[in-house]
């Protein structure tokens, strides 16, 4: 099955700088093509692009990738509901701390998911 019922399902982001479409895509369980529409639809969502236009993300874009699979498919946001949600973290981010509850959340899964590797 490729969905996941939430992120803590999802496989630890490795600790690599840069990542490919397709492993973007097995780490966050949406295809290629989705995230190739997904870039489109949401300004946060920017990677860097090399020779003959491969993309490639860093870890802040499957963090964000990760957050907008959330939304829509465990919360059931619209795309354009995605986008606001994300734009107000966004701004309540910058006023604060500089991380979203969201992302917290996310950085607090992918440390506890480190930690169960490194036990066992």
């Amino acid at each position: 099955m490729l969905e996941a019922s939430n992120n803590n399902e999802l496989k630890p982001i490795p600790a690599k700088r840069y990542f490919t479409i397709g492993e973007v895509s097995d780490l966050c369980q949406v295809k290629p093509h989705v995230l190739r529409y997904w870039e489109q639809e949401f300004p946060q969502l920017r990677p860097v692009k090399r020779r003959g236009n491969r993309r490639y993300y860093q870890r802040e874009d499957v963090m964000v990738i990760r957050q907008i699979r959330e939304l829509l498919y465990d919360k059931g946001f619209t795309i354009g509901g995605a986008r606001q949600q994300l734009e107000s973290e966004e701004e309540g981010s910058n006023a604060s701390s500089g991380l979203s509850g969201e992302t917290v959340k996310l950085l607090i899964n992918e440390l506890e998911d480190v930690v169960r590797i490194l036990r066992s």
